[in-house]
């Protein structure tokens, strides 16, 4: 009885402590996510002249189905959401993969030459990428302007950060169930998609929330790269809608754009939301 007791109160402290912390989190988190979130939305809900003041009220006079409409059919949002899409999704699919061959071979070499290329391959997340050489290279292949060729300047400019996340998760698992493999006869192709990737899945959804976030919201070389309407993703689209007017900003088109814009990221985060934290919390206990 005295043991039980005893723990109570620091049980107790423990629950205070952790209520405080996400105390202090929720009162971090308000001016600096909730507050813009609810300024985007409700001014997506708005009529010009109200969406002009960038109050946090709600509107006197909803405007919700004109403006998403605007989006839809002034906005070119289904081309760029097109687009988009055609460059997130082999570009993650594409970077994953081979991010995780490359994470293998250099996990495993004991090689100075391999580690020299990992440290090469993994500073690529620092160093910018060279705009004037890889628009040399894109007009040389004919492929300047167009999705694939901007796809692929993607897929090269985001292999590091795939590499460099994959190849510390690799070192966390013991060589010993690779040898198991090959000895049962399984060769390297097989032991890489039958073993390795089922085992990299929580790194994997990591690493393909990065990839979609810094894919999906690309503007700079999307601008570069993409000369044309009919090409442009939900970025270019959006800059396109927001500086058409030669008057004033439409502040309500223009949040209801960027809330559209941001909707398929949502989406996808809430449909494998599960697989995210899994993810986060393997690989931290991982690392």
């Amino acid at each position: 009885m005295s043991t039980m007791t005893a723990r109570a109160p620091r049980r107790s402290g423990s629950g205070i402590r952790t209520g405080v912390k996400y105390a202090l989190v929720t009162i971090f988190a308000v001016p600096w996510v909730v507050v813009p979130l609810w300024l985007v939305i409700v001014n997506s809900f708005k009529t010009q002249g109200e969406a002009a003041e960038l109050s946090l009220a709600l509107p006197t006079e909803w405007a919700l189905v004109e403006n998403y409409l605007a989006v839809f059919v002034t906005g070119n949002y289904l081309t760029g959401l097109r687009n988009s899409l055609l460059v997130a999704i082999p570009t993650i699919a594409v970077v994953l993969l081979l991010g995780s061959a490359a994470a293998w071979a250099y996990a495993r070499s004991t090689r100075r030459s391999f580690q020299f290329f990992f440290y090469l391959t993994s500073l690529s997340i620092l160093l910018p990428p060279a705009v004037i050489p890889t628009i040399y290279v894109l007009s040389t292949l004919h492929l300047d302007g167009s999705i694939t060729g901007y796809a692929l300047m993607m897929m090269g400019t985001r292999l590091g950060i795939a590499v460099f996340l994959i190849t510390g998760f690799i070192r966390g698992i013991p060589p010993e169930l690779e040898e198991a493999a090959a000895i049962d006869g399984a060769s390297r192709l097989r032991t890489f998609f039958s073993l390795m990737l089922p085992l990299l899945r929580p790194v994997l959804f990591v690493g393909g929330v990065l990839l979609v976030i810094t894919v999906w919201n690309d503007f700079f070389f999307g601008l570069l790269l993409l000369k044309t309407s009919g090409n442009a993703t939900l970025p270019l689209t959006l800059y396109a809608f927001a500086s058409a007017s030669t008057s004033s900003l439409r502040w309500n088109l223009v949040f209801a754009h960027v809330v559209m814009t941001s909707l398929p990221l949502v989406i996808a985060y809430l449909v494998a939301q599960r697989q995210v934290l899994a993810g986060l919390t393997e690989g931290g206990v991982k690392g």
